[in-house]
């Protein structure tokens, strides 16, 4: 099974950094639950802009990641949690924590429907983050 979800993400990776990332970058500050999750690169030290479906609830944004441990950006906010994050054109800092212990799968029944429907279509190892981000500006 690890092998098929290896072949699996082969496929889908670069499609998704070459193709679906740099038009969800442009369109996801506009479009509700989704967003632009901005870490810090873990070896370059530049800001590396995601784009991710989540909710917002109150001053907490909620990611289910498709790849796990495994996908770049959390990778990045597992060496340094402090993030921004785009939603409706606005950026406001946070600090992201990965939540090896929640159901990604109950989450993302809480998550928007057609967002979770594709993480969990080309997902092969999910796991929850959470942005506990500062309160919004007035």
């Amino acid at each position: 099974m690890a092998n098929a979800s290896r072949t699996w993400e082969s496929i889908i990776l670069p499609v998704q950094r070459r193709l679906a990332n740099p038009i969800a970058r442009r369109l996801a500050p506009h479009l509700r639950g989704e967003a632009v999750l901005e870490t810090i690169g873990r070896t370059s030290g530049l800001p590396r802009p995601t784009p991710v479906g989540g909710r917002l609830d109150g001053n907490t944004f909620w990611i289910v990641s498709e790849f796990g441990r495994r996908s770049h950006y959390v990778r990045n906010l597992a060496v340094n949690p402090q993030v921004r994050v785009q939603l409706a054109g606005v950026w406001r800092t946070g600090v992201a924590v990965i939540l090896d212990d929640d159901d990604p799968r109950a989450r993302l029944k809480q998550l928007p429907r057609i967002n979770s429907a594709l993480v969990r279509l080309v997902g092969t190892d999910l796991l929850t983050i959470r942005v506990d981000l500062a309160p919004a500006p007035d």
